[in-house]
């Protein structure tokens, strides 16, 4: 994984190196990292897919936002990237899932958001709710399924620390299955 050294990626004046204009698109302002002229989020380092998935996370973050809102735009862009680097994918399909937990979070705060407007519908608030529900559960699963990935999930471990088994008796330690199945009367 590419080892990143700053949270946030730098403000969004970038100077061309042939111009010398500043480029105050933080669409495009480049971090100082990645190639292209976009930030680098992806395990793999800078290239095609980064500059890809940057695009993904930026299209998703920019969202409803005017594009004549620089500054609204600029620290919605760097959050998204910021949520990115601090899921610190470790390879490709880290980066995928990492991509879908920022939208996931994204377009649930947005339907949160739309059911706080109190001037709405009921119809329209419970909706809302509804979606951002689904939103929220679909996020913990994705969530869970990258902590899986990573080894991080699943088995559980149980540490005996004293066993004690008298003459004639036996123990097993592990997992037993019966012939047959489970439930199964042998």
């Amino acid at each position: 994984m590419t080892k990143r050294s700053e949270a946030l990626p730098a403000p969004v004046e970038d100077a061309s190196p042939t111009t010398g204009e500043t480029n105050t698109d933080p669409a495009t302002a480049s971090d100082g990292e990645g190639k292209g002229g976009l930030p680098t989020v992806s395990a793999a380092g800078h290239g095609e897919w980064n500059d890809a998935l940057a695009m993904q996370i930026m299209q998703v973050c920019a969202g409803g936002i005017d594009p004549d809102e620089k500054g609204l735009l600029g620290k919605r862009l760097r959050a998204g990237v910021a949520a990115m680097r601090g899921i610190e994918p470790g390879d490709v399909l880290e980066d995928m899932a990492a991509a879908q937990l920022v939208a996931a979070h994204h377009a649930a705060m947005q339907a949160y958001g739309r059911a706080a407007n109190p001037d709405q519908p009921f119809a329209v608030w419970r909706e809302s709710l509804n979606q951002a529900n689904r939103l929220s559960r679909t996020f913990a699963a994705m969530l869970e399924a990258l902590n899986r990935h990573r080894g991080k999930g699943g088995q559980q471990r149980v540490v005996v620390e004293h066993v004690t088994v008298n003459e004639g008796g036996q123990a097993v330690v592990g997992a037993v299955e019966r012939p047959g199945g489970r439930g199964a009367d042998g």
